[in-house]
């Protein structure tokens, strides 16, 4: 066993409201004779501790102010953000690092005066020093805060684009209902996605190294760095470096020489440039190009880089060349590399066009104009999204339904329980009913919401009951990916399908239903792997789900202000009306555009029976498929290790992010990853131990600061250097059609 790895300590079960007093002798009777040294995950093992100190403080008066205050700043800067030209997203390691100094000055300086002495609400504003398990929960709310509340561009939407009446109050029970709603889906499977050993959320172990870093005390190695001191300067040189793809020289997202070599050919940059086209040897230097669509390629496990990195290979240099170059659907008239609508003549579609005074569909506007017509590259994207979705519930029933199967049947017995879970019995669980309440009242408060304001929302009850039917069904066998591989499928796309067969025409139910089914499943595969962090941490359950439905209360009330705030006093937001504005909202403007496109106009008219795609639906069946030949090949072959390791969900699905995610996104991070969970954990796996997760954490916090400290200084200024070096990709010619005769702005006529 490696020397960091502790042995277990005699639990001490101390009586209070979240230890379990009945199990005392059982715990108290569990010594490291009788467990098992460590977790069965190699990875696991060698960073999450195995002790445990039942006497520290978790849910206290410094947890409650430093994680609310930490919620309700991300909250408000991330959403702020969000509508700006370049979104900058503030992930909670930002917060995780700045609440350590003001926590270790409360337990320095706060009065241990303790209020409501003898009753079960007694607390101390200062119970001792500043210890791990409130830092744990500090962060599980500042995380509420991080990233977005999908369910705004639902408001952004009706209220910007559609100029469509929505009341705050019918926003807010859209945005809460969606954010809670998957809590009931985290609390029916928690057993099959967090007890299990087998299920270890690799994403969690950069967030336990970097607390093990900031809190335990370890001798400096000879000649070598604490852990700590690497954290720092990895920090400071992550947060140092920032500030020229940021600002100086942002070229450095995406070096795409092909297109230096050969500045007047269209082949050439539709091969060579990182953004625009296909990528080949373009690289990025940038922690933001990196991790920003596909997560740090540090936490990710080299078998799902691996099956990432095939299906990346098949779609962009064997599916797209080959679709584009033999002119299938059109292909040549359109850009190699787009997500934009065209017109069967190469022209950006004027969706405007075909919508009504009521926002409805205009089918003889639709019939004027033409059909739309959507890039080769991003019609198999769909194809793709297709494939990975059979494919997912395929390969869980394959691989995994024995498993699943067995847990449930266990789930009324005396389970085999790893070490972690041991050393939580001693903590109360978290009541089932808990979880039930919040299903039931947040499916009622959604039917209410969607059926009393029906006019604005358009979703029909049943409409939400569907989505929820969704969610339940995909939550397990996407929360088992998500826990075994670091990958984590959407449902986006199917959730569109259905809703726009069964109900076209209507947009907005469209994008309500999408949030309902999509987020509800989101927001439970994350609220289990918070749960999860807590197993590892050691964080009684009861004081995790608290911190957790407060954090989700927070911060979608901070979110939806910020949001209204924004769209009442900006003029002109996400309209683009100047060239100069830098509230032209991105993602909203996607997010309208795929309303347009499933909900307006509707999939029969794109990959149905009127439609021009249709051949994209076997893309479903390719998927069903490709888990049965893996697991027929892993009975035929039952020695061949490396058979087992082929994840078909993961490798169809690995370019689900493409697009808004492009070519230099994917090769870099899987550059990475492979020089991260090959090359380091299976050559260098002392440093990989001790330094892997920990420079995982440090890159992502050094630019989350860098990137706010450059926004205030420079970028709400709107102060910029224009020189060839921030010519992002330089590669003006990726983007231009092939096909003879084909006329587009700034592109040369091919003859």
């Amino acid at each position: 066993m490696e020397d960091e790895i502790q042995n277990l300590q005699t639990p001490f079960i101390q009586k209070d409201n979240n230890h379990e007093p009945q199990n005392q002798q059982n715990a108290e009777s569990q010594t490291s004779e009788n467990l098992p040294e460590n977790s069965p995950v190699r990875q696991v093992a060698m960073t999450v501790p195995t002790t445990d100190d039942p006497n520290l403080p978790a849910l206290t008066f410094r947890t409650w102010v430093l994680g609310i205050l930490s919620c309700v700043i991300l909250s408000f800067l991330n959403q702020f953000f969000w509508y700006r030209t370049e979104p900058l997203s503030i992930t909670g390691i930002a917060a995780q690092i700045a609440v350590v100094p003001l926590g270790h000055w409360m337990g320095s300086n706060l009065p241990n005066r303790v209020f409501l002495q003898g009753t079960r609400l007694e607390f101390s504003l200062n119970p001792g020093a500043f210890n791990v398990k409130e830092h744990v929960l500090i962060t599980i709310l500042a995380n509420s805060g991080a990233g977005n509340v999908y369910a705004i561009h639902v408001v952004t939407a009706v209220k910007v684009f559609y100029k469509k009446e929505i009341s705050f109050y019918v926003s807010l029970l859209v945005v809460l209902t969606t954010q809670v709603l998957g809590f009931g889906w985290a609390g029916i499977f928690r057993r099959y996605l967090v007890e299990p050993a087998e299920m270890w959320w690799p994403a969690n172990l950069v967030q336990v190294s970097l607390f093990r870093a900031l809190h335990e005390k370890e001798e400096r190695p000879k000649g070598g760095l604490t852990r700590t001191q690497f954290f720092l300067i990895a920090f400071i040189c992550s947060f140092a470096y920032y500030i020229f793809p940021g600002y100086f020289f942002q070229m450095l997202t995406s070096l795409s020489w092909i297109c230096w070599l050969w500045p007047k050919s269209i082949l050439a940059q539709q091969l060579g440039s990182g953004l625009h086209g296909l990528g080949i040897g373009a690289f990025g230097l940038d922690w933001s190009t990196i991790s920003s669509y596909l997560g740090s390629p540090l936490a990710s496990p080299w078998f799902a880089t691996a099956n990432v990195a095939v299906g990346y290979v098949i779609l962009m240099y064997v599916v797209v060349p080959i679709t584009y170059w033999m002119n299938v659907y059109k292909a040549k008239t359109f850009p190699i590399f787009s997500n934009h609508l065209f017109t069967s003549t190469g022209s950006v579609y004027n969706v405007s066009a075909i919508v009504d005074s009521n926002f409805h569909f205009n089918e003889e506007a639709y019939g004027k104009q033409g059909p739309l017509y959507l890039s080769t590259f991003f019609a198999m994207t769909y194809g793709v999204g297709f494939a990975a979705l059979s494919a997912t519930i395929v390969h869980v029933a394959l691989f995994h339904g024995r498993e699943i199967w067995k847990q449930s049947r266990a789930s009324f017995k005396e389970k085999k329980m790893d070490i972690h879970s041991k050393l939580m019995r001693r903590y109360k669980e978290v009541p089932d009913w808990w979880f039930w309440v919040i299903l039931v009242v947040s499916i009622v408060a959604s039917i209410f919401a969607c059926e009393y304001y029906k006019e604005q929302l358009q979703l029909p009850w049943w409409g939400v009951l569907l989505a929820c039917a969704l969610a339940f069904i995909f939550t397990l066998p996407i929360g088992v990916i998500t826990a075994i591989a670091n990958q984590s499928p959407h449902l986006n796309i199917i959730t569109e399908y259905i809703m726009g067969y069964i109900y076209p025409g209507y947009p907005v139910a469209n994008m309500c239903f999408k949030v309902y089914g999509n987020i509800s499943m989101k927001q439970a595969v994350t609220f289990l792997q918070d749960f999860k962090l807590g197993h590892y941490m050691k964080i009684p359950p009861r004081s995790m789900f608290i911190a957790q439905v407060v954090g989700t209360l927070v911060s979608s009330l901070v979110y939806l202000c910020t949001a209204w705030w924004l769209m009442e006093t900006i003029p002109d937001i996400c309209e683009r009306k100047s060239s100069n504005s830098v509230w032209t909202c991105p993602g909203d403007t996607v997010f309208y555009d795929a309303s347009v496109i499933w909900g307006l106009v509707g999939p029969r008219k794109i990959f149905g029976d009127e439609g021009i795609y249709g051949e994209i639906n076997w893309f479903f069946l390719v998927g069903a498929i490709a888990p049965i030949l893996v697991w027929v090949a892993t009975k035929a072959f039952p020695n061949k290790e490396w058979i087992r390791l082929i994840n078909m969900p993961i490798l169809i699905g690995a370019t689900s992010s493409l697009p808004p995610a492009t070519a230099v996104n994917y090769s870099t991070w899987i550059l990475v990853g492979f020089l991260s969970g090959y090359v380091a954990f299976r050559y260098a796996p002392n440093w990989w131990k001790r330094h892997n997760y920990l420079l995982s954490g440090a890159l992502d916090a050094g630019l989350a600061f860098m990137g706010v400290a450059l926004y205030l200084c420079l970028g709400s200024e709107d102060r910029s250097i224009n020189w060839w070096g921030n010519d992002l990709d330089g590669c003006p010619y990726a983007s231009c059609p092939t096909q003879i005769g084909v006329v587009v702005s700034d592109c040369p006529v091919v003859n």
